[in-house]
């Protein structure tokens, strides 16, 4: 049982009332705060609201509730702790980045903000580390390859999809309010942002404001020119969400975030000059606006979005103004419809369009590319048996008409417990950079493809949930070094395990990945920056008025380089955060990092080992007006 704080009693009454008679809400009437058996409802997972226990596929949500814990960070910081993730970073906050999930590098991991494919074309990397938390009120990852047939290429490792605060699809508040919160802490790090809403029947709006500022600190460790100086970072975001019911069954509305930022770094240090005073200009940023239509037997929805990735490098050490420019732009249209056809079944389809264009002072011989999608899909969430199947065809201007489908099942023998199994098949297009690039661009790369087999066993009831989760990944013409190598196997295991028992919440992961390259030159070499062993485990008490989270994270010894010749140790790191709820408007929270003070490295590029933060805190106060 979990008992939720004022703040997020209506998020998650309007979440289950939007999939209700499915989800059970019980109110202790000699408290007003609601105890609910919290099964979490996912979205990203069937493009239909369900409930985690009814999805094939391994899904994680991360709701406000557990955000509030990395006030000042950003949704890369969030994905550093999550079971099945590694994470490369040059240096501090907002520096370069990379996530690998089940094998798959970020690449190959559609990210989503508010239904809005985000990433840059030309790199085809998401910024991540560029979206503050101050910004979301939601986090919702589907692991593994099932996301290909639903949501297209580039989802073959899985999808991620970010809702910004007030998206109605994660259960805006029903209520008006203001806050405003304020943070320090270690390295001169210092957060400051505003948010208010109002709401009425009909009508909601909501709006928010964010700057986030910190002197960071040296982010090259070892190198042959390194410097020591700080590398700073500062950002300044903006989001906006409106809703408005046109009719009983009508609404329109909109989505939007924008965030500028400016981010210090060491150019090239293992050349000379290593240029230490470098930084880079971004600008990020995604919106979509929507109508939709809902009555008893279905929800149709029309969504046109657009996605920024606008980056300037300023390199040169004497402060060169001209800078290196490369902006890219996504716009995605879509038109879906859930379906209702039986008490606990579902047939979903649409038809969707997205274009990638780059504008840049390099110059790729081709600058644009579309896709145009049709997809079909069918869920049954019954009481012995759980079934998904998709289907999509994707036909992409370059490589022309592509299939790609999904499959799974599973069993429910005793109550609580279900046994299953799916088989998926993924397409990923070669990136501008790939393709293009002046140095090492490669007009001739076929795109990736990739099978694959997930089998399951799960436990859950109202104080815990366990699954169990092995999958084996079948990569061929997998991109790597401006070629298309023979093929890779990922094989792994994933278990996770989270428990709620008299408010005393506890749990762990452990991840198993043997990432096998099978590349003539490089075959039995395992693919760079993928641990073998990665584990996670926490324990935390939630009181009346307080509640505190003990976490610590294990990551296992992996290569950084593809020949396997430079090895990264491995780590321990030991998190402790909690929040001390003043009132119902005041609350302070608290979050240490790396406790134990571990020197540790996970960034290693041409002999440049790049630096992380030893032990660091940060500290915030939040007000809130209902």
């Amino acid at each position: 049982m979990i008992v939720l704080k004022p703040k997020y009693i209506a998020i998650n009454s309007a979440i289950f009332a939007a999939i209700s008679p499915l989800s059970t809400i019980s109110f202790a009437n000699n408290a007003n705060l609601p105890v609910v058996n919290l099964d979490p409802i996912t979205v990203t997972s069937t493009r239909a609201p369900s409930k985690v226990s009814d999805v094939i596929a391994q899904t994680t949500v991360i709701d406000e509730q557990d955000l509030q814990r990395y006030q000042g960070k950003t949704v890369l910081d969030v994905l550093k702790s999550q079971a099945g993730f590694n994470v490369k970073q040059d240096g501090g906050l907002g520096t370069s980045s990379n996530f690998y999930l089940r094998g798959y590098d970020s690449k190959q991991v559609l990210v989503l903000i508010d239904g809005v494919p985000y990433q840059s074309a030309t790199l085809g990397t998401p910024a991540l580390n560029l979206l503050s938390i101050a910004q979301v009120s939601r986090i919702e990852i589907l692991h593994g390859a099932s996301g290909s047939s639903i949501y297209g290429a580039n989802a073959m490792g899985g999808v991620i999809q970010i809702f910004t605060k007030g998206n109605d699809i994660t259960g805006n508040e029903d209520y008006s309010n203001a806050q405003i919160t304020a943070g320090y802490g270690s390295n001169d790090h210092f957060m400051v942002g505003a948010t208010g809403q109002y709401a009425d029947a009909d009508t909601k709006l909501s709006a928010g404001l964010n700057h986030t500022k910190t002197n960071g600190f040296n982010a090259v460790k070892k190198g042959s020119n390194k410097v020591d100086d700080n590398d700073g970072f500062t950002l300044y975001g903006a989001h906006l969400a409106a809703s408005q019911k046109l009719s009983n069954n009508l609404s329109a509305g909109l989505n939007a975030y924008y965030n500028q930022s400016e981010t210090e770094y060491d150019a090239n240090p293992w050349k000379q000059p290593p240029y230490p005073y470098s930084y880079s200009d971004q600008k990020n940023g995604a919106a979509n606006v929507y109508i939709e239509y809902k009555d008893d037997l279905a929800t149709t929805r029309f969504t046109q979005g657009y996605s920024m990735d606008y980056s300037t490098a300023y390199a040169d050490g004497n402060n060169d103004k001209t800078g290196s420019q490369f902006n890219t732009l996504i716009q995605n249209s879509r038109v879906d419809s859930n379906v209702k056809v039986g008490e606990n079944s579902i047939l979903i389809a649409g038809a969707e369009y997205n274009s990638q264009k780059v504008n840049a002072d390099t110059a790729y011989t081709k600058n644009k590319r579309n896709t145009k999608s049709v997809f079909a899909g069918y869920q049954l969430a019954g009481d012995v048996w759980d079934l998904q199947a998709n289907y999509r065809n994707a036909n992409d201007s370059q490589y022309g008409s592509n299939n790609t489908y999904n499959i799974g099942a599973a069993v429910k023998p005793v109550e609580g417990l279900r046994i299953g199994a799916a088989y998926s098949t993924g397409f990923r297009a070669p990136t501008f950079n790939e393709l293009y690039w002046p140095s090492f661009g490669n007009p001739n790369l076929e795109p990736e493809t990739s099978r694959n087999t997930e089998v399951f066993v799960e436990y859950g009831n109202q104080n815990q949930r366990t699954r169990l989760t092995g999958y084996e990944n079948n990569i061929e013409n997998l991109i790597a070094g401006g070629k298309n190598i023979n093929k890779a196997d990922v094989k792994g295991i994933s278990l996770t395990s989270d428990w709620n028992v008299n408010n005393v919440l506890f749990g762990a992961g452990y991840d198993y990945i043997d990432s096998e390259n099978l590349d003539e030159k490089n075959k039995g070499n395992q693919l760079f920056y993928r641990p073998e062993h990665k584990g996670v485990a926490y324990v935390g008490y939630e009181g009346n008025n307080f509640d505190t989270r003990l976490e610590a994270q294990y990551v296992g010894e992996h290569y950084t380089d593809v020949s396997n010749t430079t090895k990264l140790d491995d780590y321990t790191l030991v998190n402790i955060s909690g929040n001390y709820y003043v009132n119902d408007s005041l609350s302070i929270g608290l979050r240490v990092n790396n406790v134990t003070d571990e020197e540790y490295t996970i960034s290693n590029q041409r002999g440049t080992e790049y630096a992380t933060d030893g032990r660091n805190y940060f500290g915030s106060l939040t007000y809130t007006w209902f």
